[in-house]
């Protein structure tokens, strides 16, 4: 009787091990379980944004290539019946041509957040190609200057090109050291809705708002020089610039600086694009994210210059003055997310209060 006391006594531990081994192993089961469907559920997600993403790219590639496809027909002006085309009608063709680049510039602004790098570059050189042809094609569109005897030399620069609108340097001569202006509005030697300033050196160079409106500004091979332009732009390019202040009202949609040193920049704008550019300020309102690429020592400062008249050019404009994304900076040489580029930077707030006029 003892024994077997003893023997039921021995058992009882064994016996409540095994229990609360059994209550156990459902418990375990079930965490077992829960980890493999957030596994599961992990995995659907990243197959769901990848496919997404591969959507997104699929569409803004086939975006790009209906809109540089359209463009590029209203440029070539193909026409079923022969003959030359009316003056009239090609420059409603023209017209619906820059309305259609306007779109192409909007669809790669509204794409700079999820497009890669590489696809937006090419979409930007495609987009700076089919602007200068535009420009080219309006030039050749205007009635040749009649030839005439003069007395007096007239006081311009070269014409600004379309090469030089691609951002190649103008090929004329350089300027005499009194000139300084490209050829002005109504200047039947004028690319239509192009103007600017080129190998200008120390001067002091202004346009105002009717010889800016909706007119595409080239500047290009200047040094020393300080340029106000007040009015309302389509596009603005600064081309080898070296040691400029620049001032320009509202830019309907891009600015592009390329090979500038020592500079400082005041802009708004729909979308920003410096190519090898160093140690130069940028005073910037852009409703897109800036893009740097092969450069070095940019600084950002939000756009503070102002003059009489920039809210009706504002308006003018259709640039949205309640986003300013001029701290949100993509590099195209730097694709460490998670640590911030060497070659821009923020102007510290010290630095920003500057007398422009």
């Amino acid at each position: 009787m003892d024994a077997a006391a003893a023997a039921v006594a021995a058992a009882g531990p064994a016996a409540a091990a095994r229990e609360a081994d059994a209550g156990a192993l459902p418990e375990r089961m079930q965490r077992r379980d829960e980890a493999r469907r957030l596994a599961a559920a992990q995995r659907r997600q990243h197959r769901q944004e990848r496919e997404v993403a591969e959507e997104t790219q699929d569409f803004f590639a086939a975006a790009l290539a209906r809109e540089r496809a359209a463009v590029e027909e209203l440029l070539r002006g193909d026409r079923p019946e022969p003959g030359p085309e009316p003056e009239a009608a090609a420059a409603e063709r023209l017209e619906a041509a820059a309305a259609r680049l306007q779109g192409f510039q909007k669809l790669l602004n509204d794409s700079v957040a999820f497009v890669a790098a590489y696809d937006l570059r090419q979409g930007q050189e495609a987009l700076a190609r089919l602007q200068a042809a535009l420009a080219e094609r309006r030039r050749a569109a205007q009635p040749k200057k009649r030839f005439a005897f003069t007395s007096r030399r007239k006081e311009a620069a070269p014409a600004v090109d379309a090469a030089a609108a691609a951002g190649r340097p103008a090929s004329p001569p350089r300027a005499a050291p009194g000139d300084r202006d490209s050829p002005g509005p109504g200047d039947p030697d004028a690319p239509s809705g192009l103007c600017g300033f080129a190998h200008v050196e120390s001067r002091v160079l202004e346009k105002g708002p009717e010889e800016l409106r909706q007119r595409d500004v080239l500047l290009t091979e200047l040094r020393d020089c300080t340029v106000r332009l007040r009015g309302n732009p389509n596009t603005l390019r600064l081309h080898r610039a070296r040691g400029c202040t620049v001032l320009c009202g509202p830019v309907s949609t891009s600015v592009f600086l390329e090979d500038c040193s020592d500079c400082v920049l005041a802009v708004a704008c729909q979308q920003l694009r410096v190519h090898t550019t160093r140690d130069t300020r940028v005073f910037l309102h852009v409703t897109s994210r800036a893009i740097v690429e092969d450069c070095r020592g940019i600084q950002f400062a939000p756009f503070t210059w102002s003059y009489p008249g920039m809210d009706r050019d504002f308006e003018s404009s259709g640039l949205d003055r309640s986003r300013n994304h001029w701290d949100d900076v993509d590099d195209f040489n730097w694709l460490v997310r998670d640590q911030a580029s060497p070659n821009w930077s923020l102007l510290p707030e010290e630095e920003r209060a500057r007398p422009w006029d």
